[in-house]
């Protein structure tokens, strides 16, 4: 998929849904994720959104009529706090209505510009930093659509990424493994075991998920996968992934133990082990 449907379809889905998702959770379970994030309120939350939205969109449509626009050098603190301070004293019904209007005007504004534009690496940058990546950084509330996108088109470039790597061993050693091979089997034990909490949940609400001792299992699925061809299986076990979460109804994602082992287990866990 190109950056440009790419970045579409995250506004035409991902952030269409992020207001409706965070507003089914408990109102408790609701503000411990916004205060993990570092936010005292959602609505803080936001507005940093909406501040990058902004940002990137400005630079975005300056490359595609070939304008010039400001270079700036970011204190990303100031920037983020400034968003904020800048919609605190908003009516809460007047920014939500902003929120959602600002989505569609920027769908609507990425539709016609040239495909080639995105073959701009400022755009491909911005896309995913204010669009594709921000939903998982902020991910309050997980759903199908970041699970399937993040299988689908993040977790096929880490053999490439980790192959045009000029320090490999520093790779490994940040990710305390000996083999690149090891963090492939390491997702994939992980993967296995997200498919026993679904499945377990699926067919029995009362279901419990008997945790293995991490560090064991760890090392467990090292040993397992250390003489087989780990790329291969790993391919094979995320179009398993895609599929059973594919096939899946979206009703699960309203389970809390599924929609947290997704967002931990797919999403998070990919950024943790990203180059």
């Amino acid at each position: 998929m190109s950056y440009k449907k790419r970045g579409i379809a995250f506004l035409e889905n991902e952030w269409k849904t992020y207001i409706e998702r965070f507003n089914r959770l408990p109102k408790d379970e609701g503000m411990k994720r916004v205060n993990a994030h570092g936010y005292q309120q959602f609505r803080d939350m936001l507005a940093h959104i909406l501040a990058w939205w902004d940002e990137g969109m400005s630079i975005i449509l300056a490359i595609a009529e070939k304008r010039e626009y400001e270079r700036k050098k970011y204190d990303f603190d100031v920037f983020n706090a400034d968003a904020v301070a800048k919609y605190k004293d908003w009516d809460e019904k007047e920014f939500l209505d902003l929120f959602e209007t600002t989505r569609l005007k920027y769908v609507e504004a990425l539709k016609p510009i040239d495909g080639a534009v995105f073959d701009d690496r400022r755009v491909k940058i911005w896309i995913n930093a204010v669009f594709i990546h921000h939903a998982r950084e902020h991910l309050v509330v997980c759903d199908k659509f970041l699970v399937l996108d993040t299988l689908e088109h993040e977790y096929p470039t880490l053999i490439e990424k980790f192959e045009a790597l000029e320090d490999k061993n520093e790779y490994l050693k940040r990710q305390g493994f000996e083999r690149f091979e090891d963090v492939l089997a390491h997702i994939i034990g992980w993967w296995d075991e997200g498919v026993k909490v679904i499945e377990g949940f699926k067919k029995d609400s009362n279901f419990v998920y008997d945790e293995p001792d991490v560090e064991a299992f760890n090392q467990e699925v090292v040993n397992q996968y250390k003489n087989v061809d780990v790329r291969s299986i790993f391919e094979q076990k995320r179009n398993n992934m895609i599929k059973l979460i594919t096939e899946s109804p979206d009703r699960i994602f309203e389970n809390q133990n599924i929609e947290r082992w997704l967002a931990v287990d797919v999403i998070e866990h990919y950024d943790e082990h990203d180059m």
